[in-house]
C-alpha cells in the first residue's frame, strides 16, 4: 500500500493594484479639453491673427508708416514743432521716436485726457518735407496702431476689459496642464503600441473614431512643446497667476534691470511685458508730463545716448515726467539680436547719469525677454510669425478634433460618457498624498486652476450620484 503524498497548498495569489495614474490622467485631460476647451480655442484663433497683425497693420496703414526717402532729414525739434502744432495745447508731448530707416516716419507721442493704460496720441512726420501724415492712437512699446491694438485686446479680454483678462488667465493656465497630461498619454501608449507610426503621422487608412484619435495624438505631439511654452510665457501676463510669478522674480532677484530716472534714487523694475498688455513706462496716459518739453533738447540727449551706447534706429525718447527727474533713451527693438540698452541723461547737464545694458542682464532677465518677445512673434520676424500662426492652428485643431471624438463616442442619448472614474481609490496612500500636494500647489501659484478643479470635482460627484440613482431606479423597475 503506498503512502498518498499530500498535495501542496496553492499559493495565494499575488493583490495586483489596479492602474490608477494614467486613468487619472485620461480623466483629467477630458473634463478640462471639454470644459475648458472653448476658452482655448478662442485664445489660439486670436493669437493666431496677433501673429500676422504686423504684416495687417503694414498693409493698412501704408500711406501713414511710409513715405518717399529723402536725402535731407527735417531736426527732432523742427518735426517736433510741426506736430504740435498739428495737436495744439489739448495735448501734452511724451515720447519721440524718430524715424528708424530712411522711408519710414517719426513718431511723436503725446498724452491727454481719454486715453487708456499705455495709450498715446501719436502724430506721424515725413522726417524728409515734414508733411503730416497721420494722428494715431498707438498703444504700448509696440506701438501698435488701432487694428493691431483690437486684435490684441481680443486676445488679451475679448474686449471686455478687465473682467475678460479672466478669459485668458483660464486658457493659458489650463492649456499647460491639458498638453502635459496629454503628453503623458501619448508616451504611454507608444511605448504600448507596435504601431508607432500612427502616433506621429495619421494613418489615412483609419476611420471613424480612430482617425479623428490618430489626428488628435500626432497634432498634440508635434505642438506639446510650443503648448507649453506659450502656457507659460501667456501666464506671465495674467492677472492673479501672474502677480505669482512677478512676487518669485523678486524673491529670486530675477527682476529686469531698468535705469535710474530719479536724480537720486533707486531705478524701478523694468517691465518686460510692456506693449501687450502693460503701461509702457512714460508713453502712457497714466504718466503725463508735468510741462512741457523742450524740442531742441531732444536732439541733443539723442545725439548723447547715441554716443553712448544706444545704436539701433528703434528708439523711443522719453522726457522726465517728474521734477528732478532724467530724459531717457530706450532702444526698442525686439528682434534679434535684442536691442533694449537704455540710458539717463540730466537735463540740465547733458550728462549721463545712468545706463543699462542688454549685455549686462542677468541670465533670468534674458530670458524672460526673450520669452516675451517670441510669444509675442517679435523675437524672428517673419519666421516666429509662420511657426506661431503654424502652432496657433494646430491647438485649435486639436480641441475640434477634441470635440469631433467626444461627439462620435456619445451614446444614442446625451454626450459621451467620461473615462472611469474611481482610479484615485485604486492608487496606494502615497500615489494620493502625491496627487493632494501637485493640486494644491498648482491651484495656490495658479488660483484660477485651483478653483476650476473643484468645479471639476463637484461635477463629478453630481455625475456619479446621477449615475447611481438611474441604475437604482433601473433595479427597482426590473423587479
Amino acid at each position: 500500500m503506498t503512502a498518498t503524498v499530500p498535495e501542496a497548498p496553492e499559493a495565494p495569489p499575488i493583490e495586483r493594484r489596479k492602474p490608477w495614474l494614467m486613468p487619472l490622467l485620461v480623466r483629467l485631460h477630458f473634463f478640462a479639453g471639454i470644459l475648458v476647451g472653448p476658452f482655448i480655442l478662442i485664445a489660439a484663433i486670436s493669437g493666431g491673427l496677433y501673429a500676422i497683425a504686423p504684416q495687417i497693420e503694414r498693409v493698412v496703414y501704408a500711406d501713414v508708416l511710409e513715405v518717399p526717402a529723402s536725402a535731407t532729414s527735417l531736426t527732432l525739434a523742427e518735426q517736433i514743432e510741426i506736430a504740435e502744432g498739428e495737436i495744439g495745447d489739448e495735448a501734452t508731448l511724451s515720447a519721440v521716436r524718430p524715424a528708424p530707416v530712411p522711408g519710414s516716419t517719426t513718431r511723436v507721442m503725446f498724452t491727454q485726457e481719454g486715453l487708456g493704460p499705455s495709450e498715446s496720441r501719436a502724430i506721424f512726420v515725413d522726417p524728409g518735407t515734414g508733411a503730416v501724415t497721420g494722428d494715431l492712437t498707438v498703444y504700448g512699446t509696440s506701438g501698435a496702431l488701432p487694428v493691431r491694438t483690437w486684435i490684441s485686446q481680443l486676445h488679451r479680454h475679448l474686449l471686455l476689459d478687465d473682467p475678460g483678462r479672466l478669459y485668458s488667465e483660464l486658457a493659458a493656465s489650463w492649456l499647460g496642464i491639458v498638453a502635459a497630461a496629454g503628453g503623458a498619454l501619448w508616451i504611454a501608449r507608444f511605448v504600448r503600441t507596435r504601431r508607432r507610426r500612427d502616433l506621429l503621422i495619421p494613418n489615412r487608412k483609419h476611420r471613424g473614431y480612430r482617425r479623428l484619435f490618430g489626428w488628435h495624438a500626432s497634432i498634440g505631439i508635434w505642438v506639446l512643446v510650443g503648448a507649453l511654452f506659450l502656457s507659460a510665457t501667456g501666464i506671465t501676463w495674467s492677472t492673479y497667476a501672474g502677480a505669482n510669478v512677478s512676487d518669485l522674480r523678486a524673491a529670486l532677484s530675477w527682476t529686469t534691470p531698468s535705469v535710474t530716472t530719479t536724480l537720486s534714487g533707486e531705478a524701478p523694475e523694468a517691465d518686460p511685458h510692456a506693449g501687450h498688455g502693460a503701461a509702457a513706462s512714460g508713453s502712457g496716459a497714466a504718466n503725463p508730463a508735468p510741462r512741457a518739453a523742450n524740442p531742441a533738447t531732444f536732439d541733443g540727449v539723442l545725439a548723447i545716448a547715441q554716443r553712448e551706447n544706444v545704436d539701433t534706429g528703434l528708439v523711443e525718447i522719453r522726457p522726465p515726467v517728474a521734477e528732478g527727474e532724467a530724459w531717457v533713451v530706450q532702444e526698442i527693438q525686439r528682434s534679434f539680436p535684442t536691442e533694449v540698452d537704455a540710458v539717463a541723461i540730466d537735463g540740465r547737464t547733458m550728462e549721463v547719469v545712468d545706463r543699462v545694458d542688454f549685455d549686462d542682464f542677468p541670465l533670468a532677465a534674458k530670458l524672460s525677454r526673450w520669452g516675451i518677445d517670441i510669444h509675442m512673434g517679435s523675437m524672428f520676424g517673419l519666421v516666429n510669425q509662420i511657426a506661431l500662426l503654424a502652432l496657433a492652428a494646430g491647438i485649435a485643431a486639436m480641441i475640434v478634433l477634441g470635440y469631433a471624438m467626444w461627439w462620435r463616442r456619445r451614446p444614442t442619448r446625451g454626450f459621451a460618457s467620461p473615462p472611469r472614474r474611481g482610479s484615485v481609490r485604486a492608487a496606494p496612500w502615497w500615489g494620493i498624498a502625491a496627487v493632494a500636494a501637485v493640486a494644491v500647489a498648482v491651484g495656490l501659484f495658479l488660483p484660477l486652476v485651483g478653483w476650476t478643479l473643484v468645479g471639476f470635482l463637484a461635477l463629478d460627484v453630481a455625475l456619479s450620484l446621477i449615475a447611481r440613482r438611474r441604475a437604482r431606479e433601473s433595479a427597482v423597475a426590473g423587479t
